[in-house]
Parts: structure tokens; sequence; C-alpha cells
């Protein structure tokens, strides 16, 4: 199992939001790209997770210069936020994207992501954000009625290589993600999942390590690292330990 560093970025800066609420935020960086690389050094294997959090709303790419910086730097990383077209698809992987992560575009126009693994194969990622076991749209701010375990299965169905799943309520509150939630996601599926949401201790990284069997095989953190609730190296020696 893998940590991955997340960078959360709305107007320019590094935040952390609380369940997605756009009014409850927190900045820890002025500087995404630095802040990045910070990760980076001390990741040094693996991927950084990139969130569009204006291009969620707007439903396009907002940090294209970001992602071209990144890509220079040559860190890998993954990105989502706003990606609901094969041209911003096209232009996030030329900026040097290693996955591209679909989320409303999936529910809003199925054969995007059809299309999209037709031409990048594995880069293809999809988020599955959920609240009370349904899925979230348009940067969180919709609710709707499509169950998150039915929509993971047709993403795989459909090609997607990987699911992320973030669950909404535990997001940014620092009280643990929610395990069952994730369980079930992950054995209704044969494609990796990613977990995300609410890990705030190293106890937490010792429990999602404890999913690896049904598949989940990376955990993203971004406000406990931040708040220095522990280390990237820290939780590294705790996911590689048998």
């Amino acid at each position: 199992m893998r940590i991955v560093p997340a960078v959360d970025i709305r107007a320019g800066k590094c935040v952390n939001l609380v369940q997605g609420d756009y009014g409850k935020e927190t900045v820890f960086s002025d500087n995404p790209l630095e802040q990045a690389k910070i990760w980076w050094d001390e990741l040094r294997e693996g991927i950084i997770h990139i969130v569009d959090l204006d291009g969620a709303k707007s439903g396009k790419c907002e940090i294209l210069p970001f992602l071209e910086a990144l890509g220079r730097e040559g860190i890998p990383y993954e990105v989502g936020g706003g990606i609901r077209t094969v041209d911003t698809i096209e232009r996030i992987v030329s900026a040097g994207a290693e996955r591209v992560i679909i989320g409303t575009g999936l529910v809003k126009n199925p054969e995007l992501l059809q299309v999209a693994v037709s031409k990048w194969n594995d880069k293809v990622v999809v988020a599955i954000d959920a609240k009370n076991g349904n899925i979230a749209l348009e940067g969180w701010t919709q609710e709707t009625n499509f169950s998150a375990v039915d929509i993971a299965q047709r993403a795989q169905r459909w090609g997607a290589r990987r699911v992320i799943y973030t669950d909404i309520l535990s997001d940014g509150m620092m009280k643990g993600p929610n395990f069952i939630a994730t369980q079930q996601i992950a054995q209704s599926l044969r494609i990796p999942v990613t977990m995300s949401g609410g890990v705030s201790s190293l106890d937490d990284i010792r429990k999602a390590k404890a999913l690896e069997p049904f598949g989940v095989d990376e955990i993203i953190v971004g406000r406990a690292l931040y708040l220095k609730k522990f280390t990237i190296t820290e939780a590294k020696q705790i996911l590689s330990s048998e």
C-alpha cells in the first residue's frame, strides 16, 4: 500500500476544505508548486494527488500552468476537478499527468470514460465521491440518488483502471476514514481502490493497511500532513511493514 499526499488548489493557493464545503477553507500555502515539491522530496516514489477545486465548480481545468510546472519538475501526479471533456484530458495528459481523474463527467457523460480509456488506457481513474452512500457532483455541491457502489461497478465495466473512493462526511474532519464504506466499494470491484477522506493519525494508516487484501492499495492524505500529525516517512514505514 502507498501513501498519496494531496495538494488541493483554489485561487492559486494550497488549501483544505472540511467535507468539501467551500466556505470552510484553510489555506496552508500560497505556493502549491513548492508544497508539491516538499511532499515529493519526502515521498520519492508513487504519485502526488492534485485537486483543482475551482475547476470542479467551473467544469474546466483552471490550473494547467501549475500542472505544466509539475511536469517540468519531473513530479508524477494525478489530477481531478473539472475534467469533463476529451479535450481537457488531452491537455492534461500533454502537461505530464500520470493519471487523469474523472468524476462528475462520468455521471453526466458516460461516453467520456469509454473514449478516454480507449485513448489513454491506464491513465484513466474514476473518482467516487459519496455522502451517505450516494454520489455527489460538481465539487460535491450537488447530491444525487446514484449509489456509489453502482457507479463504481459501472465505471469498472466501462474500463476504468482504478477507483478513488472519498467519503465526503469524513473528509477534512480529522476523525478517521470510513473504513466500512471503503471496504464495501473495494469488495464490489476487481480493480484497485484508493482510499480518501478523514485520515488523521498513524493508527488510521495501520487500519487502512488492513484493507489491502480487499483491493485497497493507496491512501490519500492531506490535512493530517499539513497539521504535522505524522510524516510521509512515518506512514511509509507502517505501510511497508509486514
